[in-house]
């Protein structure tokens, strides 16, 4: 049976990927709060969903089921806010949410690590090709993506994860990559979303 864990989480409008850094600013009381409970641990940790419908300031959003687990790397006090830096580490699947108070909570199921097959190589030279040429036609267009030069972790399966992480598809995209089941179903599902946002360039290129 699978384990699960009472985790504190924080429901955002964009997603996080294992292996992928984000940074939040936060200022709400409730997750305020959430950030002193967590720094008192050895382990600081919480849960980012998607919100498939309401805003993230002032709560009563409706949130996706698959989510990643954040682990705190830096916080640094601002006026009225502090900005929190976090790495992406496991997936997670939301089984029940529980009261928002004093911040949010859910029970959660962590999904097995996706492992890395040979055989898969080809593809994910294949797709990275993809990302980056689409990167670059994409920045043309958009300045807030990431370069398309940017370096990857050495670690293949980290590496497909931070391919999932700065390829210019959209939120609801990304959050079906989370459900991926293997290395080659995540390849494949970047691929096909990838494409479709090049196919829409050409368009746009005439």
């Amino acid at each position: 049976m699978d384990e699960l864990i009472e985790m504190p989480m924080f429901p955002l409008g964009s997603v996080l990927f294992p292996a992928m850094p984000l940074s939040l600013r936060v200022f709400e009381p409730r997750y305020m709060a959430m950030l002193d409970a967590l720094l008192s641990t050895e382990c600081p940790e919480f849960g980012v969903v998607l919100i498939e419908r309401g805003q993230e300031v002032g709560g009563g959003e409706q949130r996706f089921s698959h989510g990643t687990v954040a682990r705190i790397i830096e916080v640094a006090s601002d006026e009225g806010h502090v900005n929190v830096l976090v790495t992406g580490r496991d997936r997670i699947e939301i089984v029940e949410w529980l009261e928002d108070s004093p911040f949010p909570r859910a029970v959660v199921r962590v999904l097995p690590l996706l492992l890395w097959e040979e055989v898969c190589e080809p593809r994910r030279e294949q797709t990275e090709l993809l990302v980056r040429r689409t990167l670059q036609r994409a920045s043309r267009l958009d300045e807030h993506l990431w370069p398309s030069t940017i370096d990857l972790d050495d670690n293949p399966v980290n590496h497909i994860w931070q391919l999932a992480g700065i390829a210019p598809i959209g939120p609801l995209d990304q959050v079906r990559l989370l459900g991926a089941r293997s290395v080659r179903d995540l390849l494949d599902s970047i691929f096909v979303a990838v494409t479709d946002v090049a196919e829409s360039l050409d368009l746009r290129s005439g």
